[in-house]
């Protein structure tokens, strides 16, 4: 299929990106106003604006919403906070159902604070990260397995987003690999893709798209060796994706592995979020073509397009189609 049948494919289909939905508060901040604390002597840092947008997940589903997909949801948990209540404006903001969201007073907004200095728009403290670190509390895990069961047969596309990097406190739980292990079994045709920081190895029977260090990673670990054959035996994945940044991406198959070229660009302006920028072309186009290489191809635009902007952007279909030549 080219490009613009994919596109024109897109607003009859739907998406639902479950997992950790995150905030991004984008602090620029100004070093004239670093004025010591009256009551400590500590410096402090002055934001004088923030801008926020949808991180994680959110980034996945603001992508989506992007390239036209008719509806996108997102299935998480957020904090009863402030965090949470700015999350849902700016995931509805664009256009995006926050109805699957769970809130609750037992878990903080999964929240990203990037500090920008005014002078130069540079990022350059360190971030400062709002997260949860107990197991997610078990009424709020049934809420999330109810959902899922209730309504994943409801979306052509699942992306199953799992970006906490701590050992427990993340939405996707042992629980929920399992059950998206089951729906995987049972509905074949479904897809459904996972993209997972630093538990790639413990998902069974879904497309996966580890970026290739998260691929060594989970390869070393368990077989002590760099094996991607051997990982996507492992995990039973239908399709693995092993996103290699300006090479491409490795699409290993059950009897083939092709690497996909990336769109060449000559000076990337921020890579931030291009992964996630990456699946959301990836999941609608698979779904659309069935053909993985197809897909690849068309992911591999979308994210060309975004690492062209600074924080966490996304492609509209003039821009994919401009940039595959159409």
């Amino acid at each position: 299929m080219t490009t613009a049948e994919i596109l024109e494919c897109l607003p009859s289909c739907s998406a639902l990106i479950c997992g950790d939905i995150c905030l991004d508060r984008w602090c620029t901040y100004d070093l004239a106003a670093a004025e010591p604390s009256r009551e400590t002597g500590i410096p402090r840092i002055g934001v004088v604006s923030s801008e926020i947008t949808p991180g994680a997940g959110g980034t996945i589903a603001n992508n989506v919403a992007a390239l036209g997909v008719g509806r996108a949801a997102v299935l998480g948990v957020i904090g009863d906070d402030g965090f949470g209540h700015e999350l849902t404006q700016a995931l509805n903001a664009r256009g995006i159902s926050t109805d699957l969201l769970v809130r609750s007073n037992e878990f903080a907004t999964f929240t990203y604070a990037k500090l920008l200095n005014a002078a130069t728009g540079e990022e350059d403290l360190p971030r400062v990260d709002f997260i949860n670190t107990r197991p997610l509390p078990d009424a709020v895990e049934r809420q999330v397995l109810g959902y899922l069961r209730q309504y994943s047969d409801s979306f052509d596309v699942i992306f199953v987003s799992d970006q906490a990097e701590t050992k427990q406190g993340g939405v996707i739980t042992a629980a929920v690999r399992t059950l998206l292990a089951d729906i995987a079994r049972e509905r074949p045709d479904k897809v459904i893709i996972a993209d997972s920081r630093i538990r790639v190895e413990r998902f069974r029977n879904l497309i996966l798209k580890p970026n290739e260090q998260e691929a060594a990673a989970a390869c070393i670990g368990l077989f002590g060796q760099l094996d991607y054959r051997r990982l996507r035996d492992h995990t039973e994945s239908k399709v693995l994706f092993v996103t290699k940044g300006s090479q491409g991406v490795v699409v290993l198959e059950d009897d083939s592995e092709k690497l996909v070229p990336a769109r060449r660009i000559e000076n990337p302006v921020d890579i931030c979020g291009a992964g996630d920028s990456f699946s959301a072309g990836l999941g609608m186009a698979l779904a659309v073509t069935k053909s993985p290489v197809e897909a690849a191809q068309f992911a591999n635009l979308v994210a060309s397009i975004t690492i062209m902007k600074k924080g966490t952007g996304t492609a509209s279909p003039a821009e994919v189609l401009a940039a595959a030549g159409q």
